[in-house]
C-alpha cells in the first residue's frame, strides 16, 4: 500500500515525495499540475479523481491547498473548491476506503487577528484554546488549523541577539541586517516531545555554517524552495 501525498507540485508536497522516495516508501503523489513528483494529475475537488486514487492508500498526507500568495490570483470560489470541497471529498473518500491514518498540514494563518500583539508579553502564544479570528478567505477555508503551535514574537530580534550573541557580527561580515521585528514564530516544543523529533536545520545550524563559510541550506531547499508559488509575475 501506499502513501497518497496531495499538493505533490508544491514545495511541501515535492519535498515530502523527495523524502519518501529517498527512504524506499512507495508514494502517489497528486496535483492538478503535472511535477516530477506528480504520479496522477488531477484536481482534489473531483470526487471520482480522488476516489480512484484512494484505493491503493494506506495513509494520506495532505497538503494541497491554496493559501496567502494566491488570495491575489485565485477566486474565493477557487479556494472554497479547494480548501473545503477538496478536503471533504478526501476525508469522506479515505474513511470509506478504510485508511489508516490522515495527516493534514494546516497554517496558525487561520488564527488571523485571534493573535495580534499586545502589550501584555513579547510574544501571544496561540494553542487550541484561541478562537480563530481570520483576515481572509485563506483563513476562513482553512479551519482545521488548531493543532498548530505558533507564537507571534514583537520582541523577536531582542531574542535572538540573546540567544545568539555573534549573530549580528555574522550578519554584518555579509552585509546582512537582522530584521527590526518578526511577525511570526513557529514553536516546535510539541512535536519534539510526541514524536522524538530533533530539527537538523535550526538557526543555530545556520549561524554554524556562516562561522565556517559552509552552505547552510538544506538539500531539500536547495531543490525545491527555489521554485515560486506563481506560473507567471504578478505586479
Amino acid at each position: 500500500m501506499s502513501i497518497l501525498v496531495t499538493g505533490s507540485a508544491g514545495h511541501l508536497g515535492e519535498a515530502l515525495m523527495r523524502r519518501f522516495r529517498a527512504l524506499g516508501r512507495h508514494a502517489i503523489g497528486v496535483d492538478q499540475k503535472a511535477s516530477l513528483c506528480t504520479d496522477r494529475v488531477g484536481s482534489i475537488g473531483e470526487r471520482t479523481f480522488i476516489e480512484s486514487g484512494m484505493r491503493q492508500a494506506s495513509c494520506v498526507v495532505h497538503a494541497a491547498t491554496l493559501h496567502k500568495p494566491h488570495v491575489v490570483t485565485h477566486s474565493w470560489q477557487d479556494f472554497i473548491d479547494t480548501n473545503v470541497t477538496g478536503t471533504l471529498n478526501l476525508l469522506e473518500t479515505a474513511v470509506a476506503a478504510g485508511v489508516r491514518s490522515f495527516v493534514y498540514l494546516s497554517t496558525t494563518s487561520t488564527f488571523g487577528a485571534a493573535v495580534n500583539q499586545d502589550a501584555s508579553g513579547p510574544a501571544t502564544w496561540v494553542t487550541e484554546q484561541v478562537t480563530p479570528r481570520p483576515k481572509n478567505i485563506y483563513g476562513v477555508t482553512n479551519p482545521f488549523a488548531c493543532a498548530d503551535r505558533g507564537a507571534l514574537g514583537r520582541d523577536a530580534p531582542a531574542v535572538i541577539r540573546g540567544l545568539f550573541p555573534d549573530c549580528e557580527a555574522l550578519f554584518n561580515a555579509r552585509r546582512w541586517k537582522l530584521m527590526p521585528r518578526i511577525d511570526r514564530v513557529y514553536v516546535n516544543q510539541r512535536a519534539r516531545a510526541e514524536l522524538g523529533w530533533s530539527p537538523c536545520y535550526d538557526f543555530a545550524y545556520v549561524l554554524e555554517c556562516l562561522r565556517c563559510n559552509r552552505d547552510f541550506r538544506s538539500p531539500l531547499a536547495r531543490e525545491v524552495a527555489r521554485k515560486g508559488y506563481h506560473d507567471r509575475s504578478f505586479r
